[in-house]
């Protein structure tokens, strides 16, 4: 056999690398978990949008800055626990 014939990645040399090529793209990675009021926002907003949930996540992130720089986070979180959402 070839000596220098490569070895194939394993799953977790594959991610490894998936993982280094999206730093290097400048994207970081944000894991959690979603509360039950989360969760049905989440599936909602799923089913209407077709967003990945990368997609989702980066949108919710610059909708909440775009809410913080025009001071309305306390009203949408006024409105969030009045529908209990």
């Amino acid at each position: 056999m070839n000596e220098q014939a490569k070895k194939p990645l394993t799953n977790a040399e594959k991610q490894q690398r998936y993982r280094e090529k999206q730093k290097h793209s400048g994207r970081k990675e944000l894991r959690g978990y979603l509360t039950p009021e989360a969760k049905s926002c989440y599936e909602e907003l799923q089913a209407k949008t077709e967003w990945t949930d990368s997609l989702m996540l980066s949108n919710a992130i610059r909708l909440m800055y775009a809410a913080h720089k025009l001071g309305q986070v306390g009203l949408l979180n006024s409105w969030l626990n009045e529908h209990k959402r």
